[in-house]
């Protein structure tokens, strides 16, 4: 077991070896299209790229690998990770797959297809009104983002039903889908981590965003029931949360 970007940032033998198979399964059934994985050398020069404010790629169609999102809870024993791959076509995010390896359970979706668990449709909660809301959050691995993030969130938990934190945003994703949670947001994040949580947001009726508006971006990933989108925006704007938090690209 390593770290990465901090001493709290974990990585195992067990990514590598999840993240090499699965390429070596993509390459062969997709070859010639682009793979970026969490542990592999295209990842620094991804988030390098996009914190630079280019797109995440130039291919028409990329791969984005996770291979253990969950990696801490994994060493730990809790029962929160996953596998999560998510396919980008001309940079629009079209098939998610996220695979609960502590469950079993595996969230599906693709593009106008609708969105799954365990080959049954699933579809957001429906929640309306903001203080009944389920809110699930993550928190950065840099203690001084940790501080500023814990601040935010002190302002938001006497306006909402109660927060969870998973500590994998593609399982917290999957559980906005499905209904478990009614919204979630985190910043910042990786394409790697809400690429295939975000498409079967959208496909089971959810709404997905930035904290700034327009689209999820890698600083600010926000999914919700559509009828508390809005106010949940409002809500984290008053609370101080910043449109796009900042990123310090992994050397």
């Amino acid at each position: 077991m390593a770290t990465k970007s901090t001493s709290t940032d974990l990585v195992t033998d067990v990514d590598k070896a999840v993240e090499a198979l699965l390429v070596e399964r993509i390459r062969t059934a997709r070859p010639g299209e682009e793979i970026v994985g969490e542990e592999g050398p295209a990842a620094a020069a991804l988030l390098r790229r996009i914190d630079s404010g280019q797109g995440a790629s130039d291919s028409k169609t990329c791969w984005f690998i996770d291979p253990i999102d969950g990696t801490t809870n994994f060493v730990y024993g809790y029962p929160a990770y996953a596998i999560s791959i998510g396919v980008h076509v001309d940079g629009r995010g079209v098939v998610g797959v996220v695979h609960n390896l502590a469950s079993g359970e595996t969230f599906t979706a693709a593009e106008g297809r609708g969105a799954f668990l365990d080959g049954s449709p699933i579809r957001v909660s429906g929640a309306d009104e903001l203080s009944k809301v389920l809110l699930g959050t993550g928190f950065a691995y840099d203690p001084e983002y940790r501080a500023r993030q814990g601040a935010v969130l002190g302002r938001l938990l006497g306006r909402v039903r109660d927060v969870r934190r998973s500590g994998s945003a593609a399982l917290d994703l999957c559980s906005v889908a499905c209904g478990r949670l009614d919204a979630y947001y985190e910043q910042p994040l990786a394409p790697w981590d809400y690429a295939a949580g975000e498409v079967i947001v959208r496909e089971a009726g959810g709404l997905t965003g930035s904290i700034g508006g327009g689209p999820i971006t890698r600083g600010s990933v926000l999914a919700a029931s559509p009828a508390v989108m809005e106010p949940l925006l409002a809500l984290l704007r008053e609370a101080g949360a910043p449109d796009t938090w900042p990123t310090k690209t992994r050397a």
